[in-house]
C-alpha cells in the first residue's frame, strides 16, 4: 500500500509540474502594432462630402497663380461664414483661396491632396491649421489620436505641401485654443503646438502661433470672440488677420 500511495503522489506532482511549465512556457501574444490613422489619406462621408467636393472643384475651376491658399478645417472654412467680412478686406490685398472642410482631420486634408487639391495651384504662401478635430475623443472617452499621431499627420501636410508645391512657403499656424476654460484638450494642443514650431526652417516652412490673443486672463475664451469657445466669429477673424498680417508682408514681399 505505501508503495502504492508513492508511486500515486508521485504521479500527481509530475503531473501538476507539467501542467505548471507548459501554461509558463506558452507563447504569449504579442500586442497589436499601433497604426497611425492620421496619415492614412480617407475621403469624408455623408453630407460634408458636398463641401468636400465643393473645394476640390474649386481647385479644377481656377487654377493659376495665388498669393495665399488657405487649408484646414471648420475654423479654415468659417471665412466664408462669420469671417466673410474680414476675408473681403484681405481679397482686396491678395489673390486667396479658402480649401477649408468642416470637420476635417489630419487623414481628409491628405485625401483631398491625393485628389489633386493642389493639382494647378500656385500659391506663394500655404496657411495651415489643421489637428484639432483629431484631437476628439471617442465615444467611450479615450483619446482618438496619440499626441505623436497629431503631430505625424500635421507633418505629413506640411512634406506633402513642400513636395507638390515646392516653390510655396507654408506658414504653420499653432491650432487654437479650445473649451471655456482650462482644459486637457487644450493643454494636449498646446504641447503639440511646442513641437509643431519645431518644422519652422525659416526658409520655406514658417511658424506662427497667437492662440493666446484668444484666452483671457482668468484662462477663458470670450464668448465676445469664440461663442462656442472653438470657432472665431467676425471679431476672432479679425485677430487673425491682423496677427498674420506683418508675417505675410514678409513672406510676399508686399
Amino acid at each position: 500500500m505505501k508503495l502504492k500511495s508513492f508511486l500515486l503522489v508521485a504521479a500527481l506532482v509530475a503531473t501538476v509540474q507539467f501542467n505548471t511549465t507548459a501554461q509558463t512556457s506558452a507563447p504569449v501574444a504579442a500586442p497589436a502594432a499601433h497604426k497611425n490613422l492620421a496619415i492614412v489619406p480617407i475621403s469624408r462621408t455623408g453630407s460634408i462630402t458636398n463641401r468636400q467636393s465643393q473645394v476640390l472643384q474649386r481647385a479644377k475651376d481656377a487654377p493659376g497663380d495665388y498669393d495665399i491658399e488657405f487649408i484646414g478645417d471648420s475654423i479654415t472654412q468659417g471665412w466664408e461664414g462669420k469671417g466673410a467680412t474680414v476675408w473681403q478686406d484681405l481679397g482686396a490685398k491678395y489673390k486667396i483661396i479658402n480649401f477649408g472642410v468642416s470637420g476635417d482631420r489630419t487623414e481628409h486634408v491628405l485625401w483631398r491632396f491625393e485628389q489633386g487639391q493642389l493639382d494647378g495651384i500656385k500659391a506663394k504662401v500655404a496657411i495651415v491649421m489643421i489637428g484639432t478635430n483629431n484631437s476628439n475623443k471617442n465615444k467611450d472617452g479615450t483619446d482618438a489620436y496619440t499626441d505623436n499621431d497629431i503631430l505625424e499627420g500635421v507633418t505629413a501636410i506640411v512634406n506633402e505641401i513642400r513636395r507638390r508645391q515646392p516653390d510655396t512657403k507654408v506658414l504653420l499656424l499653432g491650432i487654437f485654443p479650445r473649451g471655456k476654460a482650462f482644459n486637457s484638450q487644450r493643454g494636449r494642443l498646446l504641447e503639440i503646438n511646442q513641437v509643431l514650431a519645431k518644422l519652422a526652417d525659416g526658409k520655406n516652412i514658417f511658424y506662427l502661433d497667437f492662440g493666446s490673443q484668444y484666452v483671457e486672463s482668468d484662462g477663458s475664451i470670450s464668448k465676445d470672440i469664440m461663442p462656442d469657445a472653438l470657432h472665431p466669429n467676425e471679431a476672432g477673424y479679425k485677430i487673425w488677420a491682423a496677427a498674420m498680417e506683418p508675417k505675410l508682408k514678409e513672406l510676399l514681399g508686399k
